[in-house]
């Protein structure tokens, strides 16, 4: 695996299996790391379901160390869990239902209010157990072709947004509403993954590398400030152009 320093932290580049075991070991290394459970985002897309699949006929984790985090998802589409729109059931179905993680081990999104409500019960629940300082030891985001991460899109109201949450909801013109960790949320994480494959992401990785946050708006570049933290996980084929 080819590793690169960067100024928006380190870029890991390799075939998807070398990706998925990097993914598996940054999950060992945050599992059971905190003074009590620690606080495990996964997030959505293609590529974690195949992860998910991978990691359960690889066998690579014990229920005993899942269940020493607890699991929600970076940000979620605000639909009932057994949708298969859902990030978190869909993690529920491929991964932690069949690594026998436990139901008082995840933190699904109240999906069952209004959008509006769900993003204050979420924050005030999250207050109210871990500390509204506190965020995630380790947050898997993506990456879309328009640069996006997580429900923080090109234009979105939640870009440059001041407050002390860490999560927000958000109409996505198109998508419908999501429910995200806002920029707040994002500088709180201990350690931060971004999982980047396919060509068709190759122009977003070039660009961002090689142009400033406010010539490109590709809102993934507000993790240059917190760089020291994250780390990238992209495949050849999104690497193309570097």
């Amino acid at each position: 695996m080819l590793t690169q320093q960067t100024s928006y932290g380190a870029f890991h580049i390799g075939d998807r299996d070398a990706l998925y075991r990097k993914m598996a070991e940054a999950i060992q290394e945050a599992s059971g790391t905190a003074e009590s459970f620690s606080l495990i985002a996964l997030t959505g897309g293609s590529t974690p379901k195949a992860f998910y699949r991978w990691c359960v006929a690889q066998g690579v984790f014990d229920s005993d160390q899942l269940n020493a985090a607890l699991w929600t998802t970076s940000d979620e589409r605000h639909v009932p869990r057994d949708s298969e729109e859902s990030n978190f059931g869909t993690a529920e179905r491929l991964f932690l239902d069949p690594m026998g993680v436990r139901e008082e081990n995840r933190i699904p999104w109240p999906v069952d209010v209004d959008p509006h409500s769900a993003g204050i019960v979420f924050n005030r629940l999250w207050a109210e157990r871990f500390g509204e300082h506190r965020g995630f030891d380790l947050c898997f985001l993506g990456m879309g072709e328009d640069g996006h991460t997580a429900s923080l899109f090109p234009g979105s109201p939640l870009i440059g947004l001041e407050t002390e949450d860490n999560f927000s909801c958000v109409e996505v013109p198109g998508k419908g509403w999501r429910l995200t960790i806002n920029e707040t949320g994002i500088s709180r994480c201990s350690r931060i993954c971004v999982i980047v494959t396919g060509a068709g992401k190759a122009d977003a990785v070039h660009d961002v590398l090689h142009s400033e946050p406010e010539d490109s708006h590709r809102p993934i570049q507000l993790l240059r400030r917190y760089a020291e933290r994250v780390v990238w996980l992209v495949d050849e084929e999104a690497a193309g152009r570097l």
